[in-house]
């Protein structure tokens, strides 16, 4: 019994984790005091690495940068053009089967929301 209960636990530590399912398209919105903003995001993993885009307020997609997968945790960041300024944004999730859970930094304020998968 020793040997089977070493055996097993040699094999889990060997095996890789495995990353969570983030690709395809994922929805929600965000409350702000000013009413909810819907925000969109396509998304894809390439073993460690997140790419894709999000939909800005003008439905064109805004390419993420940064984007790194690790286990179920994701981190990216996205540029917008604020009036005329940049704006740098700062997201973390957690990937679950359905949803995100989603924190997006701004100049040291955090938001948080869920997306789903559509």
């Amino acid at each position: 019994m020793k040997k089977f209960a070493l055996l097993l636990l040699v094999l889990l530590y060997a095996s890789p984790a495995r990353a969570a399912d983030v690709d395809g398209k994922w929805s929600g919105s965000l409350s702000t005091p000013n009413g909810d903003i819907t925000i969109s995001f396509d998304l894809k993993a390439d073993g460690a690495a997140l790419t894709g885009s999000m939909i800005g307020p003008d439905g064109a997609p805004i390419p993420i940068k940064g984007g790194k997968v690790d286990g179920n945790k994701i981190v990216f960041n996205v540029s917008i053009d604020f009036g005329g300024m940049p704006l740098d944004l700062s997201y973390t999730g957690v990937v679950s089967p359905a949803e995100i859970k989603m924190t997006m930094d701004v100049g040291g304020m955090p938001f948080d929301f869920v997306v789903k998968k559509s």
